[in-house]
């Protein structure tokens, strides 16, 4: 019998010419996306994979309903986040973070321009919501060097002819990320230009349901490769020679066989490393019978970013009383905070109120009580009260916000340190807990 192309390159010739996700099922397919291990897994979980065509059009409207709201005529994105959220496509997002090439115009008409590497003009394809496809965006050093200023007044020049076609007398642009030059050559263009973040940060704090879907399919992978980290680390760590970065490797690895994209930090860390926290990863090599901590700030599948902190005791012998102790504060901290989320529920009453850190604990707290995370760490913020800044954090939580509600259990000048962290959605109701992983016994004393 003649196999043919068509045939084997298919993920799964029987699901046509779909996917769950309503991806083409094709192994060939432009978009990235996740793979067929993260389907099998979501599959026998019972998981729904989003609808990324109305997932994309939720975006798309949110963003263009916000400008309209706010009589702006146009919003230009340079941030990498921003530009997944607006088009769901990706652009080499890590190197692209600190070369900035891509670029998004949103007018408030909902026309969408890309600017993309001229070479690749097609990452977008997929989505009818990108109406135009250009390139010279980029007016970094490394690349236009002294012709730096010609090159960003170039580009003001086309997002001027974008904005007159569809904005017409609208000269309010909002911006988000943008180099020097670029912002000069916009002013001088006769833009009035505003903040994009406050537009971007409130627009995506809502999640529509097929974002929720994919968080729960995203979160879903990356519990799944945490369960491979601790198994290897409690296989190896035991035998000696095992470094931080030998159990970080393991998250990396299962992350990226589900179709996730990168992790944004290496915070892990064992043993005294763990205190003061925010310590990364490296070689040490991590004995027995001591804590492995770590913070798993995951982009995972979909773009969706997994925000999820355990603290593990590894090895034969009992965790001190003192990490016992420290283990079951760290746990009210996040159970009695988590208990106060409900829609209507302000910043200010989060911040002030809730489970109180003992005294010993506090000078090496964690930055915040809980913040906003979607695409990766977003608003709102929730800081504790010694940061608390009058007028900078008056809102009212909503359904469809998700917020990750922190615990850094760190003695002042000890030898551990206790994270632990969990991904929480605002319900109609109240919320609802989108971390499974467990607690680990050990440290609870109940093993």
């Amino acid at each position: 019998m003649t196999t043919h192309y068509s045939d084997r390159r298919k993920i799964d010739p029987s699901r046509g010419a779909t996917l769950g996700d309503g991806s083409p099922n094709e192994l060939d397919r432009v978009e990235i996306g996740p793979t067929q291990l993260a389907f099998r897994e979501w599959a026998a979980a019972g998981l729904t994979p989003p609808n990324l065509t109305a997932m994309r059009e939720f975006r798309w409207a949110r963003l263009t309903q916000a400008l309209v709201a706010r009589d702006i005529g146009g919003l230009l994105l340079y941030d990498p986040m921003n530009i997944r959220y607006a088009t769901d496509s990706t652009n080499m997002q890590l190197w692209n973070s600190h070369n900035p090439f891509r670029a998004v115009l949103l007018c408030a008409d909902g026309h969408m321009v890309i600017w993309d590497y001229k070479h690749a003009p097609f990452l977008s394809g997929f989505n009818p919501l990108v109406k135009e496809v250009r390139s010279g965006a980029s007016f970094f050093y490394s690349v236009t060097g002294d012709s730096t200023e010609a090159s960003a007044q170039s580009f003001a020049g086309q997002i001027d002819e974008v904005m007159r076609a569809h904005a017409g007398a609208n000269r309010r642009l909002a911006v988000d990320k943008i180099m020097v030059a670029g912002l000069r050559a916009l002013e001088r263009a006769g833009f009035e230009v505003l903040e994009g973040e406050e537009v971007t940060e409130r627009t995506r704090a809502i999640k529509g349901p097929d974002e929720i879907l994919a968080m729960r399919c995203a979160h879903h992978a990356c519990e799944a490769a945490i369960a491979e980290m601790e198994a290897a680390a409690r296989d190896g760590i035991p035998r000696g020679g095992m470094s931080e970065d030998d159990v970080w490797a393991e998250l990396h690895a299962g992350n990226i066989r589900r179709g996730g994209e990168w992790i944004e930090t290496r915070l892990l860390a064992s043993g005294p490393r763990t205190n003061p926290w925010f310590q990364e990863c490296g070689p040490r090599i991590i004995q027995n019978n001591e804590i492995v901590a770590f913070d798993t700030d995951l982009i995972g599948a979909y773009g969706i970013c997994i925000d999820i902190s355990r603290s593990w005791w590894v090895g034969d012998a009992r965790p001190t009383n003192a990490m016992v102790s420290a283990m079951h504060h760290a746990m009210d901290h996040i159970e009695v905070n988590r208990s106060l989320l409900k829609p209507g529920v302000t910043v200010r009453e989060l911040t002030h109120g809730g489970h109180q850190l003992d005294p010993n604990y506090w000078a090496q707290k964690y930055s915040c009580k809980m913040h906003g995370v979607g695409l990766c760490d977003e608003w709102p913020f929730v800081p504790y009260p010694d940061a608390w800044v009058e007028g900078a954090f008056d809102v009212a939580l909503e359904p469809g916000m998700v917020l990750c509600v922190e615990a850094l259990v760190s003695p002042e000048g000890g030898d551990f340190s206790i994270k632990l962290e969990d991904q929480v959605l605002i319900t109609e109701t109240g919320f609802e807990t989108l971390t499974r992983y467990p607690f680990d016994p050990r440290l609870t004393g109940a093993a």
